[in-house]
């Protein structure tokens, strides 16, 4: 049986008087495509915030790679060094070109020189698909390749586990497709990967398991070819109706 590489356990998270989670109880082993969906304000992106600590939980356990997520600094830094985050937003540093953005956290925060940070980050521009992008400021880019840049710049620091925040969404239509071309070959590699997105064609082309989510609880969960087929509670049917009608 594959390592577990997230696990997390009656998992509570408040935004003041509001319950955001309820009781998550959730487990990815290594090498397993996990997508989540559900519709807005149902808690997905609150859910791989706190697999990072980018949100903090006020109840239940979460361990990722087998180091439990507590207030300890240690435990958060050793657990973001192994997490990579991709995002709505590209989040790159507009001052730098495209090389620079890749090259930095290695050299920070892995401590690699110079130049090995450089062959890192043109080996992963290569596997994005836009090696010749690299001398290029990210307003030279469309928003497309900065995201390919943006999941470059977490595959850089060669993480056990990436995470993606609907990374589509805020791309036009054409632009979409060649993100996804990306992330179904980093499936396709045995990445770990948890995926909340509303590109269903996507989730059943790569997904091992489905979750779907609405109120702050995981509703439903399973394999994709049951999920779509049969769903067994009327919340996913109905969201499942909606969204494939698109």
């Amino acid at each position: 049986m594959p390592n577990i590489a997230i696990e997390m356990t009656g998992v509570n998270k408040w935004f003041g008087s509001f319950q955001v989670l309820r009781n998550i109880n959730l487990k990815v082993h290594s090498g397993e495509k996990v997508v989540i969906c559900g519709p807005s304000g149902s808690g997905k992106s609150t859910v791989v915030r706190c697999i990072n600590r980018l949100e903090q939980h006020q109840q239940g356990m979460i361990r990722v790679d087998g180091t439990e997520l507590t207030g300890d600094r240690r435990s958060v830094a050793a657990i973001r060094s192994e997490v990579g985050m991709v995002f709505q937003q590209f989040n790159l540093f507009p001052h730098l070109n495209v090389l620079e953005n890749l090259m930095l956290g290695p050299m920070k925060a892995r401590g690699l020189p110079r130049r090995d940070a450089e062959a890192r980050a043109r080996h992963y521009l290569d596997r994005v698909r836009i090696p010749d992008q690299a001398l290029k400021k990210p307003a030279q880019l469309s928003g497309g390749q900065q995201q390919r840049v943006a999941i470059a710049r977490s595959l850089c620091m060669e993480p056990k586990v990436m995470l993606f925040d609907e990374p589509t969404s805020a791309l036009d239509p054409e632009m979409i497709s060649e993100v996804l071309d990306v992330m179904v070959a980093l499936a396709q590699d045995g990445m770990t990967m948890v995926v909340v997105t509303h590109e269903m064609g996507f989730a059943r082309r790569v997904a091992d398991k489905m979750i779907f989510m609405d109120e702050g609880e995981i509703v439903e969960e399973g394999h994709p070819e049951a999920f779509f087929a049969s769903p067994r509670s009327e919340r996913c049917r109905k969201f499942l109706g909606r969204i494939l009608k698109h």
